[in-house]
């Protein structure tokens, strides 16, 4: 079965005394965070740097130590089976507007509960369960 590599990350900028994270609206009408594939001889902190700076604008991001958080699914492409396997990172930025790509339909931030509300599948729900934890 072919693995699909990517990397990403969980953002968030403080507002006062509050977090408020990054949901992006991908083209299915679905929200997630920035994220995309890894290309030959990157890693994957190298993968999360460029994606996010290519779906948001965002360049100046400060990445959180000790958090790496992994989420896996399975999708179909031309008929075949593929193992998805996304690498999370937590990254801040003090940036309030994104310029997004062409991938992408709309942009929110929002705080943690209302944010966990906007995720509809489980892999993104649980890695932002987790980083607000490590927060």
């Amino acid at each position: 079965m072919p693995i699909n590599k990517s990397a990403g990350a969980v953002i968030f900028r403080k507002q006062g005394d509050k977090i408020k994270y990054l949901l992006i609206q991908y083209e299915a009408g679905y929200w997630g965070f920035p994220r995309g594939l890894m290309e030959k001889e990157e890693s994957l902190e190298e993968t999360a740097h460029r994606e996010i700076e290519e779906e948001t604008g965002l360049k100046n991001l400060s990445f959180i130590p000790g958090f790496k958080e992994q989420a896996k699914f399975f999708y179909k492409f031309k008929g075949k089976k593929i193992m998805k396997i996304v690498t999370y990172f937590l990254a801040e930025t003090n940036n309030k507007k994104i310029v997004l790509s062409h991938e992408h339909k709309d942009y929110i931030w929002l705080e943690y509960e209302q944010a966990l509300k906007r995720l509809i599948f489980d892999n993104p729900r649980k890695v932002l369960e987790k980083a607000n934890d490590f927060l």
